[in-house]
């Protein structure tokens, strides 16, 4: 629907797509993308659209809507919850919890999904991704929580300097005063997260909302019972793992040997 209202305004202004890319200072290919709907505008686009079309904002209002757009549906209602969230848990397994990755390795992850993505998919994904990290800039700043598998940070994810750059943004968030995160270290024998990822978001209102790969077949569950056995999970778990103080220390000495 915007693509087509992009592309009536640009017409009834007598601008080709050669001409139009040109005065906004997009590509063309760009253009034409987002006119048949196959790339969502971000938020300059459209302020420069509304510029030099003279669209006294009416273009420029439709930011809010491509913004939500951004979201794939899948994980569209996550983002709303982790909007309005007050504290976040999160114990992350095999993978960099998509929170905590930078937007070159989210690149690099999503590439090597099977069925393979298109390039437009793979953008829009990583978008959405870096998006929700908007979490840890928000006001009032909720609490936030990770504890994070050794083996997910000892992966080379898209080489050398991705990885290098991975393992300092991670010393970055950790030093951030409402983030704690934790490493579970390899050579700890068993603990809860053994089926995999757990996460609970709790609300404002004094509401919950849980998943675990491992408990409930994995659906979100906000069942005071259920919640309180993810919780008493995720409690184990970070007592198994090890004080932010020695993660620092891990992350440090694993950035220093790359």
């Amino acid at each position: 629907m915007v693509g087509n209202q992009l592309k009536l305004r640009r017409e009834t202004a007598n601008l080709r797509v050669a001409e139009f890319a040109e005065a906004i200072g997009y590509g063309e290919d760009l253009v034409r993308k987002i006119e048949r709907g196959a790339r969502i505008p971000r938020p300059e686009y459209l302020d420069k659209v509304d510029e030099v079309l003279g669209a006294g904002g009416l273009v420029s209002a439709m930011k809010k809507e491509m913004r939500e757009a951004r979201y794939p549906k899948k994980v569209r209602e996550l983002a709303k919850l982790e909007e309005r969230a007050v504290e976040v848990a999160v114990y992350a397994s095999h993978a960099m919890h998509g929170l905590l990755q930078t937007e070159e390795h989210a690149r690099v992850v999503f590439r090597a999904r099977q069925p393979a993505y298109s390039q437009d998919a793979v953008e829009r994904y990583v978008a959405a991704r870096m998006a929700r990290r908007s979490i840890f800039e928000r006001e009032p700043t909720p609490s936030l929580s990770f504890v994070q598998e050794e083996a997910a940070l000892l992966r080379p994810i898209g080489g050398t300097m991705v990885w290098r750059r991975q393992l300092e943004h991670l010393l970055e968030v950790e030093q951030l005063p409402h983030v704690t995160l934790q490493v579970m270290p390899i050579d700890c024998e068993a603990h809860p997260g053994l089926d995999g990822d757990i996460e609970v978001l709790k609300f404002g209102d004094g509401t919950a909302v849980g998943r675990s790969d491992g408990a409930f077949n994995g659906r979100p569950v906000t069942d005071p019972r259920q919640l309180r056995i993810l919780e008493l999970r995720y409690g184990i778990i970070r007592a198994q793992a090890l004080t932010p103080r020695a993660t620092r220390a891990v992350i440090e000495t694993m950035l220093g040997e790359t």
